[in-house]
């Protein structure tokens, strides 16, 4: 018997449908879009608490004011 996953998103997210969620499983956290669930990503504790230290410090801001809206960077 699998144990059952227990998704959160933020409560930011105030009910949208494109939130990123995330799961903690013995194997680690998981990351997933909720509009595309069936994809998922499987991180460390630490590898994510960088990476969230690295967004809040501004560090992909870049991306996202180069990035042309509807392509791939």
């Amino acid at each position: 018997m699998s144990a059952v996953i227990r998704w959160q998103k933020s409560t930011y997210s105030n009910g949208d449908t494109q939130c990123v969620e995330l799961a903690s499983t013995a194997n680690g956290i998981l990351l997933r879009e909720s509009d595309a669930p069936g994809t998922v990503v499987t991180t460390t504790p630490a590898k994510l608490r960088a990476f969230l230290l690295g967004v809040k410090a501004g560090e992909f801001d870049h991306l996202i004011d180069e990035a042309p809206t509807g392509q791939n960077p």
